[in-house]
């Protein structure tokens, strides 16, 4: 990445917010070290990025983003850190840095440097989690993790042996929850749950393998699972969701609380999010959001996570004349299923734009819920909602090689218009056929 430093003078340069890009070898202390470096200048970051290294020369490169005071405190960083990294140079500053672009994932397998960085791993559990005390389920949730961590795009997700007591945390789960979805699930999500008892291994008494259901997903729509250690960023995770990726837990919630959790878990995985993933229309819409996310703000990205948030864990959707839930966070909960279409919480129409800027709390029922007319109708609204977002460019998902294209020249977007035209010309002969 080449050097953009401007040259300018402390007599009229405001703080101004600037981005330090360096590379390091993966060795114990190297990081603390560049870091240290620069607080000892009493300079306070804004931002950390880490990102795997575009050459094999060195193992990371890390963005750094501060609020320089002038020229000289940027040219004083930058002479610091050459001594403690390589390849240091000034990203950009001032406008600039607000025009540049976050790092997201170009290929499916980048996909792999999410295995370790999550917020919370799965066996480090708050205080007031069901099984915080409980040594033993924290050592089993430990033991589970470890398969997310060494997990790698191409490889089936190593199985589970999931214990009695783990099972039978299952079945409970399962038995009360299938009794609320005839009368509060949505058409989609009953139409594939019995698919998914007869080719996954749904049951009250079997806990499915992530592979089997990532295969049978894979067939029907394109999305694939991968096993996580914990929660993502909202960054991390919706970028996954542009690649049909969905990041999913395989440990189960404790058994003294069975239909409680305070996190998302094998239960709500596979009981709440995998069916409607195997809907075409849910599916594409999924992956509108996460294609929204590659490269947009911190800012942007908070909004597209409170989309996702009202639509992918707690949407309603209009069907008929009756609302239905499609919500992970709804189908896999059997008091809040029961709640959302009591009447007692307030139902707005999804409108993007006003569902991006809605407060919501995460330990309680949800007091607003937004209603989509459809899968497709909601997809469609989302790209519009992220055409508004201050990106200076497209990108579109080639499921041939798995991998993001960036449209930000004449020649990539004629090429994107070549193979558009190559379909209608599909289209157009299907149609004379049929008619």
């Amino acid at each position: 990445m080449s050097s953009t430093l401007h040259k300018c003078t402390n007599a009229t340069f405001t703080p101004t917010r600037t981005t330090i890009h360096f590379s390091i070898t993966d060795k114990v202390g190297a990081l603390d070290e560049c870091l240290a470096a620069i607080k000892a200048m009493n300079i306070s970051l804004t931002r950390i990025e880490s990102r795997p290294s575009r050459t094999s020369e060195w193992d990371y490169d890390f963005f750094v983003d501060f609020d320089a005071t002038g020229a000289e405190q940027v040219a004083e960083v930058s002479k610091s850190l050459e001594n403690l990294a390589k390849q240091v140079h000034t990203v950009g500053t001032g406008g600039e840095l607000s025009e540049s672009t976050p790092w997201f994932p170009r290929k499916m397998v980048d996909l792999d440097t999410f295995a370790d960085k999550v917020l919370e791993m799965g066996e480090e559990l708050e205080a007031d989690h069901p099984g915080a005390k409980d040594a033993a389920y924290r050592a089993r949730r430990s033991e589970i993790t470890k398969i997310a961590k060494i997990y790698r795009t191409g490889q089936p997700i190593p199985h589970v042996e999931y214990t009695q007591i783990e099972i039978d945390t299952w079945s409970t789960v399962f038995n009360k929850l299938i009794t609320m979805f005839p009368t509060h699930a949505c058409r989609e999500h009953q139409y594939v749950f019995p698919l998914l008892i007869q080719n996954c291994g749904y049951g009250p008494s079997n806990i499915p393998q992530l592979d089997a259901v990532s295969k049978f997903l894979k067939d029907c729509t394109g999305f694939t699972l991968r096993p996580v250690m914990g929660l993502l960023t909202s960054r991390d995770f919706l970028n996954g969701l542009a690649f049909r990726a969905f990041h999913s837990t395989q440990y189960i919630r404790h058994y003294s609380k069975p239909l409680y959790t305070p996190e998302p878990d094998v239960c709500h995985e596979l009981l709440g999010h995998v069916p409607l993933f195997a809907n075409p229309d849910f599916a594409d819409f999924s992956q509108e959001i996460g294609l929204a996310s590659l490269g947009a703000s911190d800012s942007d990205i908070e909004q597209l996570a409170t989309i996702y948030w009202f639509t992918v864990e707690f949407g309603i959707c209009r069907q008929g004349d009756q609302l239905r839930a499609y919500g992970a966070g709804l189908l896999s909960s059997y008091g809040e299923l029961e709640y959302c279409l009591s009447g007692k919480p307030e139902i707005r129409p999804f409108e993007p734009a006003k569902v991006a800027k809605q407060k919501y709390p995460i330990t309680e029922y949800q007091p607003v819920y937004f209603v989509a007319e459809s899968f497709k109708d909601a997809q469609m609204k989302v790209r519009e909602f992220a055409s508004s977002l201050k990106r200076p460019f497209s990108v579109r998902y080639n499921a041939y090689t798995e991998s993001i294209e960036i449209l930000d020249s004449k020649d990539r977007v004629l090429r994107y218009a070549q193979s558009i035209k190559s379909d209608m010309l599909t289209l157009v002969d299907a149609l004379e056929k049929l008619a």
